[in-house]
């Protein structure tokens, strides 16, 4: 199984969609892997897997904030969506069988 390091910038929507999956309620400390880069720096990142990837995303207040944005964006597919279906059950009258009077 390989392991990747993603920094939050270069989320791909399949990741993302993994990490609202795993914390829909956000994250917190006891969620935080906390290991040291080839820099020897520390880097703080949450897990999430697919079948054949560990993907170890590094944690910001910038991810926090993409997370939760991206989980409004969805609400906010899904309210357009049913105004769409809304919108299929009005009757529009034709021009042509009004009369002027």
């Amino acid at each position: 199984m390989k392991r990747v390091i993603v920094d939050y910038a270069k989320l791909t929507n399949e990741i993302l969609t993994l990490l609202v999956e795993k914390f829909p309620e956000g994250y917190d400390d006891s969620n935080i892997i906390r290991f040291k880069n080839a820099k020897n720096e520390t880097i703080e990142a949450v897990e999430v897997r697919t079948e054949d990837t560990i993907f170890l995303v590094k944690v910001s207040t910038k991810l926090a904030d993409r997370i939760e944005n991206f989980e409004d964006d969805d609400l906010d597919d899904d309210a357009v969506d049913e105004t769409l279906e809304s919108l299929g059950d009005l009757e529009i009258a034709d021009e042509a069988d009004e009369t002027d009077d």
